[in-house]
């Protein structure tokens, strides 16, 4: 795929995405509390699992921090360029390892300072940005581009 032939995705906030993240942490919480409700450090890991659930959704589902994703690029099969919040470029690699459903896509990132995974909710883009999405993850390319083979790797 050549930079002309390059797909913008702009994401949306996905509250229904920030609500799933804080009942699973929620739930963790409340799973440590019922063994250890009788201790301080029960109690104490608990908060911060709550504040972890609500640390995460404010940056993967909310998009308000400064270095959530709020936009993307497909550049080809593995090239991606993130667009973060605080108007920085990172130029990046996506993984083999993907994930796909109806509803989500989970996409690992490389060779940034941290590796990453980009979470995009159903909801985070319209339903045909969102299909587009899920068919390049599954076959590393957008329809109507031409197919151009991967060369095959050499054994070390």
């Amino acid at each position: 795929m050549t930079t002309t032939s390059a797909t913008r995705f702009r994401l949306a906030p996905s509250r229904r995405i920030a609500l799933f993240i804080g009942l699973a942490h929620a739930g963790a919480a409340a799973a440590v509390l019922t063994v250890a409700h009788r201790t301080a450090s029960g109690w104490a890991f608990a908060a911060l699992l709550v504040a972890l659930g609500i640390a995460t959704a404010w940056d993967r589902a909310l998009l308000r921090a400064g270095g959530a994703v709020r936009g993307f690029v497909l550049e080809g099969p593995e090239s991606i360029v993130l667009e973060l919040a605080r108007n920085d470029v990172l130029r990046s690699r996506v993984g083999a390892r993907r994930w796909v459903s109806t509803h989500l896509v989970v996409l690992s990132i490389y060779d940034v300072p941290r590796r990453r995974t980009l979470l995009v909710a159903g909801d985070m883009l319209d339903p045909d940005a969102f299909r587009r999405l899920r068919l390049w993850a599954l076959w590393g390319q957008l329809p109507g581009v031409a197919w151009i083979p991967r060369q095959p790797r050499e054994a070390t």
